[in-house]
């Protein structure tokens, strides 16, 4: 039964046949999603591609072959993998290789640095056996910052002295869990700053099975009130697995917990996900998170507006709203994919008319293929406040650009002449001592800097306020 303040709205199949002029999916859909197993949308199999198949690709068969091997050289130190949702659904194939959805999931050249690259090219033109072409390419990854942001020396919570695989700490109130099963993706986003996760060194890897350790770790610490499942994608797994850690949460005596949280790339990269047989009790587990009083939220990447156009994508929103959660809509802001205020307002605007909320406009991670993907932070500024002035009210409730940065999520806010200085004015949208979030802070201007370590404080400063303090819980 739903002990929610509100009843579970079900859009009756009325409104559907009647509807007219709205948003595609308020209408057209929502009648669509109480039909039988055998009336569904046409699913189509499952069919993934990596390194060892993506010649087999029928759209790779006109593109170059100085690209194809592009893929494969890049591809051997940056996980890759899609599938034929994507070749089939969001990719303009006309446009490729600058379609910034090819860009999106495909390895480019200038991923890698050139002398990167042309270390692997030599090796794979010479015939190489695997293992050294491994060994090069697990060298070159240890060189890509593959676990930014402390998240290997700071984050890693303890409990009894044993520190706790597969979860991580960094703020008070949320505590990050990664199922082991959920640990790889539908397909892979070329700028994932989880890239680790995917390349088989086992100790880069978060992973965890232990849901009783986290329930543990709860008890001790009733000041956590939301849990984030990521990876990794969770929506990977089963319905019956993603309930084995969900339901000890449920049925634990936490009064602390008040949210569930999922991260997830599903919705855009394989809607069918929410509306296949198996959906069907994925929805009534999430009936289940609202129907106990928590607020269920489910943080959906979207990078580009052309991933919210397929018919199967605005199905599955509409009918995971049906349950009671919550979609919040995230991205990083990206060269050479979404690095234009004209897209994000219109990123913004779909999301909005789905019901989506917009959440983060976060900046690429420093790591992995950062230098390609990287906007320098006073050009993401404007590319936010540009976005920022073309969208309604509903649309403004995304904050950024924000870097997750080791001392916390830290927020440009835009430049200022003070004193005769020119600066850029940043502050703490989360921070690792709570006492520093909304704590306006100044640094140098500088026009070329994409990362917090490039900046420097303003007005002769020698240190940051937080420099001496990181790692401070």
């Amino acid at each position: 039964m739903n002990s929610l303040p509100f009843p579970l709205r079900r859009i009756p199949r009325e409104s559907a046949e009647t509807g007219s002029n709205v948003f595609p999916v308020a209408a057209s859909f929502a009648g669509a999603l109480t039909k039988s197993a055998g009336d569904r949308l046409d699913i189509p199999r499952y069919k993934a591609y990596s390194l060892t198949n993506f010649r087999d690709i029928p759209q790779m068969a006109g593109l170059p072959e100085a690209l194809k091997f592009d893929i494969e050289v890049v591809g051997q130190v940056l996980p890759f993998k899609v599938n034929n949702f994507v070749l089939d659904q969001l990719i303009d194939w006309e446009r490729v290789p600058e379609d910034p959805l090819f860009v999106l999931t495909f390895p480019q050249r200038a991923m890698l640095a050139p002398a990167h690259y042309d270390e692997i090219a030599a090796l794979l033109k010479a015939g190489a056996d695997k293992p050294r072409i491994k060994a090069a390419a697990n060298r070159i990854q240890l060189e890509l910052n593959p676990h930014p942001a402390g998240q290997l020396s700071h984050n890693v919570p303890s409990l009894e002295g044993e520190p706790l695989a597969g979860m991580q700490h960094k703020y008070r109130e949320t505590v990050l869990f990664f199922p082991s099963q959920g640990q790889t993706c539908h397909a892979y986003c070329s700028f994932c700053f989880r890239w680790p996760q995917f390349v088989g060194l086992t100790e880069l890897k978060f992973a965890s099975r232990e849901v009783d350790r986290l329930i543990d770790y709860l008890r001790s610490h009733p000041e956590v009130s939301d849990v984030l499942f990521t990876g990794g994608d969770p929506m990977v797994m089963s319905t019956s697995n993603l309930a084995r850690y969900i339901e000890p949460l449920l049925e634990a005596d936490l009064p602390g917990l008040r949210r569930i949280r999922i991260g997830t790339k599903a919705l855009s990269y394989w809607p069918y996900r929410f509306l296949d047989e198996d959906g069907d009790g994925l929805m009534a587990l999430f009936e289940r998170i609202t129907g106990s009083g928590r607020h269920l939220a489910v943080m959906a990447h979207f990078n580009h507006p052309r991933e919210l156009e397929p018919e199967a994508v605005q199905r599955a929103i509409a009918r995971m709203r049906q349950t009671g959660a919550v979609i919040r809509t995230q991205s990083p802001l990206l060269r050479h994919i979404n690095d234009d205020p004209a897209r994000w307002a219109e990123m913004w605007n779909r999301q909005v008319d789905l019901g989506c909320v917009p959440y983060y406009m976060f900046l690429s991670r420093d790591t992995g293929a950062h230098e390609y993907f990287s906007v320098p932070l006073v050009r993401a500024w404007e590319i936010y406040r540009q976005a920022y002035q073309r969208v309604s009210g509903l649309c403004r409730t995304v904050r950024g650009p924000s870097m997750s940065a080791d001392p916390g999520k830290v927020q440009v806010l835009g430049t200022s002449e003070i004193g005769g200085e020119k600066v850029l004015q940043l502050r703490f949208l989360q921070g690792r001592n709570p006492d520093w979030v909304h704590r306006p802070f100044f640094a140098a201007y500088d026009e070329s800097a994409t990362w917090l370590n490039e900046l420097k404080p303003a007005f002769g400063e020698s240190r940051f306020f937080f420099e001496d303090n990181v790692g401070t819980a």
